[in-house]
C-alpha cells in the first residue's frame, strides 16, 4: 500500500531545493553491433565481410581519430582494436568505448611483438588479446566467449611462434637492446641476431 503523505513531503522536499537523485547510467541492450578498428585495409575489410555473414553489424575505422568517433556516435555491444595504429594506440578506443558504454566486449589484436604491450590494453578493459594473424573463428570465439577465458582456438599459436613471441616481448622489456636481451635470455648475442632478422612464422590467417 502506497502513502499519500510521504508521496506529498517527497514532493514538498524538491521544492526546498534539495538535489534529487542523480539518474542511473545509460543502459544498452546487447546486441550484435561490432566496431573493427585496424589499418589493415583489406584484412578489414574482409573480416567485416565475414563477421557480417555471421551476423554481426559492423562499424569500420581505420585510426583511433574513427574508432573513437564511432564509439561516440554509436557505443558497440563488442570491438576489436588494432593495438597499434598509425595515430596511436588501440587502448585509447578501448577508454573511449567505455566512457560511453561499460559492458562493451572489447578483444585487442596485436602485431607480432606486441603481445607484453597488449597487457595494457586488457587493464584498460579489453576482456581478451590475440596475436595477428588471427582467423575469424578465434576473433568470434573471443568476442562470445562466456567468463573469464574463451574457450581454446581451433588452430592455436604454434610452439615456433609463442618462442618467437617470447623473444620478442624480452626484447621491446629490454628496451631492444639486443647484448642485454641475450643476456636475460642465456642466447648467444650472434644468434639471438639472425632470429631478430626473420619475420615471425606464419600462422594459418583468415
Amino acid at each position: 500500500m502506497r502513502d499519500g503523505n510521504k508521496i506529498d513531503r517527497t514532493a514538498d522536499r524538491g521544492k526546498t531545493g534539495r538535489q534529487r537523485a542523480p539518474s542511473p547510467p545509460q543502459t544498452f541492450v546487447r546486441d550484435r553491433t561490432l566496431l573493427i578498428v585496424d589499418d589493415d585495409a583489406p584484412f578489414r575489410t574482409r573480416l567485416a565481410r565475414i563477421m557480417e555473414s555471421r551476423g554481426f553489424e559492423c562499424d569500420v575505422a581505420t585510426s583511433v581519430a574513427e574508432g573513437v568517433a564511432c564509439a561516440t556516435r554509436r557505443p558497440p555491444s563488442y570491438a576489436l582494436l588494432d593495438l597499434r595504429l598509425e595515430d596511436g594506440s588501440g587502448v585509447d578506443v578501448v577508454k573511449a568505448i567505455h566512457a560511453k558504454r561499460t559492458d562493451t566486449k572489447i578483444v585487442m589484436l596485436t602485431g607480432y611483438g606486441n603481445i607484453a604491450t597488449a597487457v595494457a590494453a586488457v587493464k584498460a578493459g579489453a576482456i581478451d588479446y590475440l596475436a595477428k594473424p588471427a582467423t575469424a573463428d578465434a576473433i568470434e570465439a573471443a568476442l562470445l566467449a562466456e567468463g573469464d577465458l574463451p574457450p581454446p582456438p581451433e588452430h592455436p599459436m604454434s610452439a615456433d611462434r609463442v618462442r618467437w613471441e617470447h623473444i620478442q616481448r624480452v626484447y621491446e622489456q629490454c628496451d631492444r637492446n639486443v647484448s642485454e636481451t641475450a643476456r636475460r635470455l642465456n642466447m648467444h648475442r650472434r644468434t639471438l641476431q639472425r632470429i631478430l632478422a626473420k619475420r615471425a612464422p606464419l600462422e594459418k590467417a583468415l
